[in-house]
Protein backbone atom coordinates (compact mmCIF):
# COMPACT_ATOMS: atom_id res chain seq x y z
CA UNK A 1 0.00 0.00 0.00
CA UNK A 2 1.39 3.41 -0.99
CA UNK A 3 1.09 6.73 0.84
CA UNK A 4 -1.50 9.03 -0.63
CA UNK A 5 0.68 12.11 -0.34
CA UNK A 6 4.34 12.97 -0.73
CA UNK A 7 6.17 16.03 -2.12
CA UNK A 8 9.10 15.16 -4.40
CA UNK A 9 11.38 17.68 -6.14
CA UNK A 10 13.95 17.27 -8.91
CA UNK A 11 16.81 19.78 -8.95
CA UNK A 12 19.92 20.30 -11.06
CA UNK A 13 21.61 22.52 -13.62
CA UNK A 14 20.58 22.70 -17.28
CA UNK A 15 20.94 19.44 -19.18
CA UNK A 16 21.09 17.30 -16.03
CA UNK A 17 17.96 15.30 -16.85
CA UNK A 18 15.72 16.55 -14.05
CA UNK A 19 12.80 17.36 -16.37
CA UNK A 20 12.82 14.05 -18.23
CA UNK A 21 13.19 12.06 -15.00
CA UNK A 22 10.42 13.96 -13.21
CA UNK A 23 8.08 13.28 -16.12
CA UNK A 24 9.21 9.66 -16.25
CA UNK A 25 8.36 9.28 -12.56
CA UNK A 26 4.90 10.77 -13.08
CA UNK A 27 4.26 8.34 -15.93
CA UNK A 28 5.32 5.40 -13.74
CA UNK A 29 3.17 6.51 -10.81
CA UNK A 30 0.14 6.90 -13.07
CA UNK A 31 0.71 3.43 -14.52
CA UNK A 32 0.42 2.12 -10.96
CA UNK A 33 -2.82 4.10 -10.46
CA UNK A 34 -1.15 6.30 -7.83
CA UNK A 35 -2.78 9.72 -7.62
CA UNK A 36 -0.15 12.30 -8.53
CA UNK A 37 0.38 15.77 -9.98
CA UNK A 38 3.27 17.19 -12.00
CA UNK A 39 4.48 20.76 -11.62
CA UNK A 40 7.39 22.81 -12.91
CA UNK A 41 9.05 26.04 -11.86
CA UNK A 42 8.90 28.67 -12.98
CA UNK A 43 5.44 27.85 -14.21
CA UNK A 44 2.75 25.39 -13.23
CA UNK A 45 -0.34 27.53 -12.88
CA UNK A 46 -1.69 29.71 -15.71
CA UNK A 47 -0.36 32.99 -14.31
CA UNK A 48 2.97 31.42 -13.35
CA UNK A 49 3.38 30.14 -16.92
CA UNK A 50 2.92 33.71 -18.18
CA UNK A 51 5.71 34.84 -15.84
CA UNK A 52 7.87 31.91 -17.02
CA UNK A 53 7.41 32.91 -20.65
CA UNK A 54 8.53 36.46 -19.88
CA UNK A 55 11.41 35.40 -17.61
CA UNK A 56 13.05 32.98 -20.02
CA UNK A 57 12.87 35.08 -23.20
CA UNK A 58 16.30 35.47 -24.75
CA UNK A 59 15.83 39.21 -25.26
CA UNK A 60 15.42 39.78 -21.50
CA UNK A 61 19.15 39.95 -20.80
CA UNK A 62 19.36 43.08 -18.68
CA UNK A 63 17.54 42.02 -15.53
CA UNK A 64 19.06 43.07 -12.25
CA UNK A 65 19.57 39.91 -10.10
CA UNK A 66 17.02 41.13 -7.55
CA UNK A 67 14.43 41.77 -10.28
CA UNK A 68 15.12 38.29 -11.62
CA UNK A 69 14.63 36.79 -8.15
CA UNK A 70 11.39 38.66 -7.49
CA UNK A 71 9.91 37.41 -10.76
CA UNK A 72 10.77 33.80 -9.88
CA UNK A 73 9.26 34.23 -6.42
CA UNK A 74 6.13 35.79 -7.91
CA UNK A 75 5.74 32.76 -10.17
CA UNK A 76 6.23 30.49 -7.14
CA UNK A 77 3.51 32.27 -5.20
CA UNK A 78 1.02 31.73 -8.04
CA UNK A 79 2.12 28.11 -8.46
CA UNK A 80 1.87 27.45 -4.73
CA UNK A 81 -1.62 28.89 -4.37
CA UNK A 82 -3.07 27.21 -7.45
CA UNK A 83 -1.12 23.96 -7.82
CA UNK A 84 0.69 22.97 -4.61
CA UNK A 85 -1.46 23.99 -1.64
CA UNK A 86 -4.65 22.35 -3.05
CA UNK A 87 -2.87 18.99 -3.52
CA UNK A 88 -0.53 18.97 -0.53
CA UNK A 89 -1.27 15.98 1.74
CA UNK A 90 -3.73 14.74 -0.89
CA UNK A 91 -1.58 13.55 -3.80
CA UNK A 92 1.99 12.68 -4.71
CA UNK A 93 3.41 16.01 -5.94
CA UNK A 94 6.38 15.86 -8.33
CA UNK A 95 7.98 19.24 -9.03
CA UNK A 96 10.64 20.07 -11.62
CA UNK A 97 12.66 22.70 -9.68
CA UNK A 98 11.65 24.43 -6.47
CA UNK A 99 13.11 26.43 -3.57
CA UNK A 100 16.63 25.02 -3.91
CA UNK A 101 16.87 26.30 -7.48
CA UNK A 102 16.18 29.85 -6.31
CA UNK A 103 18.95 29.58 -3.72
CA UNK A 104 21.39 27.88 -6.11
CA UNK A 105 20.84 30.23 -9.06
CA UNK A 106 19.89 33.53 -7.46
CA UNK A 107 21.97 33.37 -4.25
CA UNK A 108 24.99 31.21 -5.09
CA UNK A 109 24.97 32.11 -8.78
CA UNK A 110 23.89 35.77 -8.86
CA UNK A 111 24.68 36.90 -5.33
CA UNK A 112 21.20 37.80 -4.03
CA UNK A 113 21.11 37.68 -0.22
CA UNK A 114 20.04 34.30 1.13
CA UNK A 115 18.00 35.71 4.02
CA UNK A 116 15.90 37.73 1.56
CA UNK A 117 15.07 34.62 -0.51
CA UNK A 118 14.37 32.56 2.62
CA UNK A 119 12.09 35.26 4.04
CA UNK A 120 9.94 35.48 0.89
CA UNK A 121 9.84 31.69 0.54
CA UNK A 122 8.58 31.37 4.12
CA UNK A 123 5.91 33.99 3.45
CA UNK A 124 4.77 31.99 0.42
CA UNK A 125 5.09 28.45 1.75
CA UNK A 126 4.49 28.76 5.47
CA UNK A 127 5.43 25.39 6.99
CA UNK A 128 5.08 23.41 3.74
CA UNK A 129 8.34 21.90 2.49
CA UNK A 130 9.32 19.17 0.02
CA UNK A 131 9.62 15.71 1.59
CA UNK A 132 12.45 14.53 -0.66
CA UNK A 133 14.72 15.90 -3.40
CA UNK A 134 16.64 14.23 -6.20
CA UNK A 135 19.65 16.31 -7.19
CA UNK A 136 20.73 15.47 -10.73
CA UNK A 137 24.50 15.97 -10.83
CA UNK A 138 26.02 16.72 -14.23
CA UNK A 139 29.65 17.35 -15.12
CA UNK A 140 29.57 21.03 -16.13
CA UNK A 141 31.83 20.26 -19.11
CA UNK A 142 28.99 18.18 -20.59
CA UNK A 143 26.36 20.89 -20.15
CA UNK A 144 26.91 22.78 -23.40
CA UNK A 145 26.82 19.64 -25.57
CA UNK A 146 23.53 18.55 -23.98
CA UNK A 147 21.96 21.98 -24.36
CA UNK A 148 23.00 22.14 -28.02
CA UNK A 149 20.66 19.22 -28.72
CA UNK A 150 17.61 21.15 -27.55
CA UNK A 151 15.05 22.44 -30.02
CA UNK A 152 14.63 25.73 -28.13
CA UNK A 153 17.17 27.65 -26.05
CA UNK A 154 16.26 30.15 -23.32
CA UNK A 155 18.42 32.77 -21.65
CA UNK A 156 19.28 30.44 -18.75
CA UNK A 157 20.95 28.11 -21.24
CA UNK A 158 23.50 30.77 -22.19
CA UNK A 159 25.47 31.52 -19.03
CA UNK A 160 29.22 30.97 -18.76
CA UNK A 161 30.57 27.69 -17.43
CA UNK A 162 31.78 29.48 -14.28
CA UNK A 163 28.18 30.45 -13.44
CA UNK A 164 26.91 26.86 -13.72
CA UNK A 165 29.80 25.70 -11.51
CA UNK A 166 28.74 28.16 -8.81
CA UNK A 167 25.13 27.00 -9.13
CA UNK A 168 26.05 23.32 -8.94
CA UNK A 169 28.27 23.92 -5.90
CA UNK A 170 25.31 25.74 -4.35
CA UNK A 171 23.07 22.73 -4.90
CA UNK A 172 25.66 20.47 -3.28
CA UNK A 173 25.98 22.77 -0.24
CA UNK A 174 22.20 22.72 0.23
CA UNK A 175 22.12 18.94 -0.17
CA UNK A 176 24.95 18.35 2.31
CA UNK A 177 23.10 20.24 5.04
CA UNK A 178 20.27 17.69 5.09
CA UNK A 179 21.49 14.49 3.44
CA UNK A 180 18.61 12.37 4.74
CA UNK A 181 16.19 14.24 2.48
CA UNK A 182 18.36 14.25 -0.65
CA UNK A 183 19.74 11.78 -3.14
CA UNK A 184 22.43 12.82 -5.61
CA UNK A 185 22.01 11.10 -8.97
CA UNK A 186 24.96 10.92 -11.39
CA UNK A 187 23.59 12.19 -14.69
CA UNK A 188 26.46 10.51 -16.54
CA UNK A 189 24.83 7.13 -15.87
CA UNK A 190 22.68 5.59 -18.58
CA UNK A 191 19.14 6.97 -18.48
CA UNK A 192 17.55 3.61 -17.66
CA UNK A 193 19.90 3.06 -14.72
CA UNK A 194 18.97 6.39 -13.15
CA UNK A 195 15.31 5.76 -13.89
CA UNK A 196 15.45 2.57 -11.83
CA UNK A 197 17.45 4.17 -9.00
CA UNK A 198 14.93 7.00 -8.72
CA UNK A 199 11.83 4.83 -8.85
CA UNK A 200 13.21 2.28 -6.37
CA UNK A 201 13.93 5.10 -3.93
CA UNK A 202 10.46 6.59 -4.43
CA UNK A 203 8.86 3.21 -3.73
CA UNK A 204 10.72 3.08 -0.40
CA UNK A 205 9.66 6.62 0.44
CA UNK A 206 5.96 6.26 -0.27
CA UNK A 207 5.34 2.75 1.12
Amino acid sequence: MYKKSFFIVFEGIEGSGKSSHSLSLIKKLKSLKISCVYLREPGGSKNAEHIRSFLLKNENKGFNPLTDTLLYLAARNENFLKKIKPFYKKKIIVCDRFIDSTLAYQHYGLGVKKHFINYINKEIMGTIKPDYTFLMFLNVNKLKSRISNRKTINRYDKFKKSFYKKVQNGFLKICNKNKSKYMVINSSNKYGINQNIIFNQVKKLIK
